[in-house]
């Protein structure tokens, strides 16, 4: 090879190579776009039941068991509401708090050992700070041992028909295994059907509506006195909400059984699995809207069971306690919201 072509050689390669590069690159342009990932639903199921009528008005994937998490917290209040009206305990019954109860783990009031409050006390701090203390400590008065009072919360849900439910806690806690299959299990259709339970036969909404209260004033020094703000974000922005509960933990997702009265009618609506809050209580809002637009024209008005306890929630005008903040009229217009970031 001559000097002179051993010295263009390295320069005609390179223009090869560079000739190609626009090929390559044009070939990629054309290639199919990676599909688009989709949207992980809203939940994992949902129900609309009329509260009158029991007549469920929307369902999807109803059956799907799933950790109801704090919203067990529902059935433990029932299971206290029964003693109640038995007269084995009253509002003003007082409750001595133990080291177990000092001890739960996740939401709570910070009970300590040997404090003194009232079983009215603490079913506010059940219903409305989602305390687990407080659960504890209701649960152990109720039935001597927290193994006693959940054998009280599967007798009771087989008495209401939830088959598809078993509950292994009174706060809806991980079990310490972190296996699902040993926790609270229930569905979106038997969550409902205590609901509608709880709504007709109970004063629950005496305590679900409540957004704020202080837990422990008069009773504790002033800097540990618990200001208790609602979890179920929909009080005040939604027409008509006043209950019930919501839930969190990792494996249930997050989870809302709600009711809502507009113009004599209640309806409940419940979801479970939602990968985040804000996406559980923007569907809540719709399906609670939903179920008032399927409510049929003869539907009739929800009343109370004649053995319910008297009604002393912003539905009958009471005058407010003071200290609380509950929901206003419930004839108003609908309220358009948008929901923090955080909790």
């Amino acid at each position: 090879m001559t000097f002179a072509r051993r010295l263009l050689f390295p320069f005609l390669s390179c223009a090869v190579v560079l000739a190609a590069v626009p090929a390559v690159s044009a070939a990629k342009t054309h290639a199919r776009p990676a599909p688009a990932r989709e949207a992980a639903p809203a939940y994992k199921g949902a129900i609309i039941v009329d509260a009158a009528s029991g007549k469920v008005l929307f369902e999807d994937n109803a059956d799907i068991s799933n950790p109801p998490a704090s919203v067990t917290k529902l059935m433990t209040y029932l299971v206290v509401s029964d003693h109640l009206q038995k007269g084995t305990l009253t509002l003003q019954t007082p409750i001595t708090v133990t080291a177990e109860d000092a001890r739960m783990g996740g939401t709570q009031v910070w009970l300590k050992e040997k404090e003194v409050f009232t079983v009215e006390d603490l079913l506010y701090a059940l219903m409305i700070q989602s305390a687990n203390d407080a659960a504890s400590a209701l649960a152990r008065t109720t039935a001597g041992t927290t193994s006693a009072f959940v054998e009280l919360m599967n007798a009771r849900a087989q008495s209401l028909g939830m088959l598809h439910t078993t509950f292994r806690s009174p706060h809806g806690l991980p079990p310490p295994s972190r296996r699902i299959a040993d926790g609270d299990l229930t569905t979106p259709r038997d969550l409902a059907t205590l609901a509608r339970y709880l709504v007709l036969h109970t004063d629950i909404l005496k305590y679900t509506s409540v957004k704020t209260r202080r837990f422990g004033e008069g009773q504790r020094p002033s800097d540990t006195v618990v200001v208790m703000n609602n979890h179920n974000h929909l009080l005040g922005r939604i027409n008509g909400v006043d209950g019930l509960k919501t839930g969190f933990t990792n494996g249930a997702g997050f989870c809302l059984a709600a009711t809502a009265l507009r113009n004599g009618h209640r309806i409940i609506a419940v979801s479970m699995g939602s990968t985040d809050r804000k996406t559980r209580d923007i569907k809540m809002a719709e399906l609670l809207e939903r179920g008032f637009r399927l409510l049929p024209a003869d539907a009739p008005a929800f009343a109370r069971a004649p053995d319910a306890p008297p009604a002393t929630t912003p539905i009958t005008a009471a005058p407010l306690p003071a200290g609380h903040d509950v929901l206003g009229d419930s004839s108003a217009p609908v309220i358009k919201f948008s929901i923090p970031d955080k909790k």
